[in-house]
């Protein structure tokens, strides 16, 4: 980088003042000769603080010698090409100057469960990280140019609440964009629909935790050993996808509650009483197989885009990153730094299941690919910042994260902003 006409570069002037200094020091010592006494010693703090100045130079020197590598590294990286660039390889980069469009006290869509600044934590640096890829640049997310691409379409988040965390989150990045007459919310039979009138578009949400029908979609049954999968029944679901433009699927955590899974096949006269345990990986393989014989017979690729957010990942084993002594997520306030960090809470059979199914369908299907870089986020979940039962937690609950603290959901504002800024380098 050229150094500003007319300014002397902050190297040469750090070298000036210390050599002054130091030439001082050499006439002030020859001066003590003269008269006998040490003005080393009678002007000690003054010297401290010259030391002190040349320091806080070199420093900023130092510092300015980052920034200006780091800038030149993000000028000689290629710009965002899906077929060129993996989103898997970068790290985390603290930019405390990041902007943030939005937080859980501006933003009126996001859930209680999720809004950790609202709920009392007290740190913020978890706000402040930004995914940075090795060789390519990460387009940031801007809302109008989103919102182009959505215009005139519909787009429809499928999931958990993981799932739902990611709607509220792309809801919440654009809306602001939006005058407030000119956008709505509205709840239709269970799908949460936001409309953006004047691009003539839609975000929505549809509830389904397995993709395929379950005893547990229209109400939730807590205890997963009630919980009954039709492991070839997607019907039900499916027709509420037909004729959205852009879909966004994903399903982990739900089929994470044990190594089995009761399941039946098809429709028969005594319901679910006809179930059979099965093992949890071929209960998710059966499903994933009914949810692309759907997509494939059923979507035109060439008026609908198909994404498949990949595995979150949980962070119950602080041993993982070696902080032993904490309870799993409870307290971290910085993302792993350890390049390539892999923990214990994504199953890569799940992961490998999904790619193998994916693999063989016709329909095109992209991934979004946000295990990796959520790996890392040790520091982003809600922890004790959270509800439970619907009521925000006590302060005697926050002080028992052995039994309270949630390290499967993140924060809003949080990682789940930079899903969805890989979703629009994608689209």
């Amino acid at each position: 980088m050229k150094a500003h006409r007319g300014k002397l570069p902050v190297s040469i002037v750090v070298s000036v003042i210390g050599g002054l200094a130091f030439a001082g020091l050499i006439f002030i010592e020859d001066l003590r000769i003269v008269t006998g006494i040490s003005i080393i010693k009678l002007n000690a703090s003054k010297l401290q603080g010259i030391y002190n100045s040349t320091m806080i130079l070199r420093r900023g020197e130092r510092q300015r010698r980052a920034l200006e590598e780091g800038m030149m590294d993000e000028e000689n990286k290629i710009m965002f090409d899906p077929k060129r660039c993996s989103v898997t390889e970068g790290k985390w980069v603290f930019n405390e100057s990041k902007y943030l469009p939005y937080d859980d006290t501006t933003c009126p869509y996001i859930d209680t469960q999720v809004s950790c600044k609202r709920n009392g934590r007290p740190d913020k640096e978890y706000l402040y990280w930004e995914w940075k890829l090795d060789n390519c640049t990460l387009p940031r997310f801007d809302a109008n140019s989103m919102l182009e691409k959505i215009r005139g379409k519909r787009m429809m988040f499928v999931g958990d609440s993981l799932q739902r965390a990611q709607w509220a989150s792309f809801v919440c990045l654009v809306y602001s964009a939006i005058p407030a007459s000119k956008r709505s919310m509205r709840n239709d039979h269970g799908i949460f629909i936001f409309t953006a009138m004047e691009y003539n578009a839609t975000v929505e949400f549809y509830w389904a935790p397995f993709l395929i029908e379950s005893n547990t979609d229209e109400q939730i049954i807590p205890d997963p050993n009630r919980r009954i999968l039709h492991v070839d029944s997607i019907v039900n679901h499916a027709r509420h996808w037909e004729g959205v433009d852009i879909l966004v699927f994903e399903t982990y955590i739900w089929w994470m509650s044990g190594q089995t899974i009761k399941s039946v096949w098809g429709s028969f006269a005594n319901g679910d009483e006809g179930f059979e345990e099965l093992d949890s990986t071929i209960a998710y393989k059966i499903a994933l197989k009914t949810w692309a014989n759907w997509i494939d017979s059923r979507l035109d690729p060439n008026k609908t885009k198909i994404f498949f957010t990949t595995m979150s990942p949980t962070h119950m084993r602080s041993a993982d990153w070696n902080h032993d002594e904490n309870i799993r997520c409870f307290n971290e306030t910085k993302p792993v730094l350890k390049k390539g960090y892999r923990g214990t809470g994504a199953d890569r059979r799940m992961m490998e299941i999904v790619s193998g199914v994916v693999a063989r369908m016709k329909t095109p299907v992209t991934f979004l690919n946000v295990t990796q870089l959520s790996e890392h986020r040790i520091d982003g979940h809600v922890s004790v910042y959270t509800e439970s039962q619907g009521r925000v937690l006590t302060d005697e609950q926050k002080a028992d994260p052995e039994q309270y603290a949630d390290c499967i959901h993140w924060c809003l504002p949080g990682v789940p902003d930079t899903w969805n800024q890989l979703l629009y380098a994608y689209l």
